[in-house]
């Protein structure tokens, strides 16, 4: 694991409202200059959509008019054999994310003005995805037991082969999982175990030697992601401030074992952005600080072991301007929070 202290160091959660990857790239080596993520761009491409830019070669998928689904009518035997061979030799260069899924991941790659600390990617969890893409008779994937069991093992070759091709810029890598369907666990409609879920987990961090972390911008169960090998959990510090707060114990914990929590204290709206300096998103830090403090857990700590965020994805707003708006609220409040406290 890479010894890094963040001290509240900003990155991103990965998507971006542009479509032209030369400029979205642009702006993250800009204002993420220190650990620059990889923009995902959905408004450029329906393949760049977070259910369907990570499902390349898995067994009998179909993307076609905007939609992506199981065709169970093919014969999956042979593809979830060569699955499951290059998952067990660990071959991950048969299951790479081409450029027309990611554009921004290729044009990201080819920046070769980049000497950061540490560099980020992401990718669609395997609970969120699982329940995402269904079968041609739209059941979710996930409750069938033979493709289910395929899903974190697509999901481990793809984070394995982004992590090699990120190496190139930073020996130090961050993956995140991005599990916003976590925030639907223990509801009627998500009918998974928390045995499972860590199991799947587990199954995707099993291919990333760097950090692994996962992000989450609902409410949700957080014990149940602070009990796999997470080495940071990442939330919506904005909009759901409490939301961690209720889990001290596992907290203090984590931050014990050296786990970094990734705070999205920066909005991903504009009309939320308009309202917003950079004091005010600070004194918003400080207040979602403040229940773990009174905890036990040291202030310190908090910002030694913390990164700071957008609140999720940009992608989310309307013009690549209010996008860099939002990275240049997050670069001059984690500047702000550095020359201060760190």
């Amino acid at each position: 694991m890479p010894d890094i202290e963040f001290g509240c160091l900003p990155t991103a959660i990965g998507s971006m409202p542009h479509t032209d990857p030369s400029e979205a790239c642009s702006q993250v080596s800009r204002y993420l200059k220190h650990i620059p993520a990889w923009p995902q761009l959905p408004k450029r491409s329906f393949l760049e959509n977070m259910y369907v830019q990570f499902s390349q070669g898995f067994p009998g998928v179909l993307v076609k008019e905007n939609s992506i689904y199981i065709d169970r009518s093919q014969d999956l035997d042979k593809p979830l054999e060569q699955l499951y061979s290059a998952y067990l030799e660990n071959n991950v260069d048969k299951y790479p994310i081409d450029s027309d899924y990611a554009a921004g991941l290729h044009s990201f790659l080819a920046l070769g003005n980049l000497t950061p600390v540490a560099v980020k990617g992401q990718l669609t969890g395997p609970v969120t995805w699982g329940l995402s893409v269904t079968d041609d008779s739209r059941r979710a994937i996930i409750y069938d037991d033979v493709l289910g069991d395929a899903i974190p093992k697509l999901l481990r070759l793809k984070a394995s082969w982004q992590e090699k091709k990120l190496r190139k810029i930073s020996k130090n890598t961050i993956i995140f999982v991005d599990e916003p369907y976590m925030a639907a666990f223990g509801s009627v409609s998500v009918s998974l175990s928390k045995e499972r879920v860590i199991s799947l987990l587990e199954e995707v961090f099993g291919g990333i030697s760097g950090l692994k972390g996962v992000h989450c911008c609902g409410n949700t169960d957080w014990s149940v992601l602070l009990g796999t090998s997470v080495d940071i959990i990442s939330f919506d510090a904005y909009n759901y401030a409490q939301s961690l707060s209720l889990y001290p114990s596992e907290i203090k914990s984590f931050l014990d074992r050296e786990g970094t929590i990734a705070w999205g204290i920066v909005p991903n709206d504009e009309e939320s952005l308009a309202k917003e300096t950079v004091a005010s998103l600070k004194d918003r830090l400080e207040e979602a600080m403040a229940p773990f403090t009174r905890k036990g857990v040291r202030f310190k700590q908090l910002l030694q072991q913390g990164l700071l965020t957008p609140s999720c994805g940009l992608a989310s707003l309307n013009t690549t301007e209010a996008a860099t708006q939002a990275l240049e609220l997050l670069a001059e409040l984690s500047a702000k929070i550095r020359k201060r406290y760190v």
